[in-house]
């Protein structure tokens, strides 16, 4: 806290590189005049002049965009010794997972944009950071370092912190949405989604229900709270109803038992949006512990369920990309992560999306061919999981049926040496 004031007492450069300059770094890279000892010297990425082009497009002026030296080699970083902190973000878990390891092996800072690989190897990684005495941080403004930042808060005063998750819009049907069928459900024109550089298939992960799972598995590695036995719930509750509808069934809600992850959705079963939505929020459930404490919710107008024991703290948005400079200052000036993998507890789960054949090629999270459900970390061990964030590129070795579960045994995979490590890794944690 306080960074800004630590920042006018400091003259010092943080010399920042990045790795994958799509959406949510040109959200980032727009607010960059504005952030104080901030220097982003090199970027990396697979596409050099698109990364050059969002740059532009996010208004950095012609001389800031050469004063960065551009490369689509991962070495121009690691073997930098100037070089303070590294983003990762190019939302590929296979290549991400590579990335860190190497940066983190170089005795560099990293903020892992990069939920999917941290979902597959997060505790690997986050243990490997801590054993070369660097920073491993979920990036601020993405939503589960704000919600873990509200569980903190939560749990920091004292309170028992219940549920904590997000807003989102979900219907049962979109989990079968495509790349082509996802902005329709999104609610926005395919052409302005086109002109802002959205991603269709990145995107179209937040409307199945991927997105949320990677998420809600990240939160749950990384809090006291646990996933769903059944998975996500999607209840359509508004702002002022989460209270009593996210605690224990015993106590009136839907909960199985306390401690659980939720994602709520914007829209009720007939697809109408629900008044005071948290499409965009992050929320955590408190409870209070004594009768003094309930007695301060009601007399300080703090909405509560009918017994008035639980509350909800709420956000109502998340600014994504143009709020990440606050990871960099955790870092840099606490050497501090906003938010980092504690536990390997959740893994995301492949499902077919469709009847598969046999040699069919998988295009993973947000594609055509399959979708995927957070699961407890020892059904994934026992079950032998394909992880959602490995299976892009795959190849089916027998054919499949819609919503089958996808396990290793059933796909061409070759993983890296990194992957197959940080994977056993996490499994050598289970009892």
């Amino acid at each position: 806290m306080y960074f800004y004031s630590k920042l006018n007492k400091s003259s010092n450069n943080i010399n920042v590189a990045i790795i994958g300059c799509g959406k949510f770094i040109s959200m980032f890279l727009a607010q960059y005049k504005s952030l104080k000892n901030i220097v982003i010297s090199k970027i990396v990425d697979i596409n050099i002049e698109k990364a050059k082009a969002n740059c532009l497009s996010a208004s950095l002026s012609s001389n800031v965009i050469s004063s960065i030296n551009f490369s689509d080699d991962i070495f121009d970083i690691v073997n930098d010794d100037n070089i303070n902190i590294v983003i990762e973000a190019t939302g590929n878990a296979k290549a991400g997972i590579a990335n860190a390891i190497k940066v983190i092996k170089s005795n560099k800072h990293i903020i892992m944009v990069n939920v999917e690989a941290d979902v597959v190897a997060g505790k690997y990684l986050s243990d490997l950071a801590f054993e070369n005495k660097v920073v491993y941080s979920m990036a601020y403004g993405d939503q589960p370092s704000l919600i873990l930042e509200q569980i903190e808060w939560g749990l920091i005063n004292g309170f028992d912190v219940i549920a904590a998750g997000k807003g989102t819009k979900y219907h049962p049907s979109y989990k079968d949405s495509t790349p082509e069928t996802v902005w329709d459900y999104y609610g926005i024109k395919k052409e302005i989604a086109e002109n802002a550089g959205m991603n269709p298939k990145m995107f179209n992960s937040f409307i199945t229900g991927d997105k949320s799972s990677i998420e809600m598995a990240a939160v749950v590695n990384a809090s006291h709270l646990n996933f769903p036995k059944h998975g996500l719930n999607y209840p359509a509750v508004g702002v002022n109803d989460i209270s009593k509808t996210l605690i224990p069934k015993t106590k009136g809600g839907i909960l199985e038992s306390p401690y659980q992850v939720e994602v709520i959705s914007s829209i009720n079963t007939k697809k109408e949006n629900i008044r005071d939505n948290l499409r965009w929020g992050v929320f955590v459930v408190i409870a209070a512990k004594n009768s003094y404490v309930k007695d301060c919710f009601g007399q300080y107008g703090i909405i509560t369920d009918p017994s008035g024991k639980y509350s909800t703290l709420w956000r109502p948005y998340h600014y994504i990309g143009l709020e990440l400079a606050y990871s960099i200052y955790s870092i840099a000036l606490q050497k501090e992560p906003t938010g980092y993998t504690k536990f390997y507890k959740a893994d995301v789960a492949t499902f077919a999306k469709k009847k598969l054949m046999k040699g069919e090629q998988l295009d993973g999270e947000g594609g055509f061919t399959v979708r995927g459900e957070g699961v407890a970390a020892e059904f994934s061990k026992k079950n032998n999981i394909l992880p959602l964030g490995l299976s892009d590129g795959l190849i089916v070795k027998k054919d499949i049926d819609k919503n089958e579960l996808i396990t290793l045994d059933m796909v061409d995979c070759n993983f890296s040496e990194d992957i197959i490590t940080a994977r056993k890794y996490q499994y050598s944690l289970i009892s």
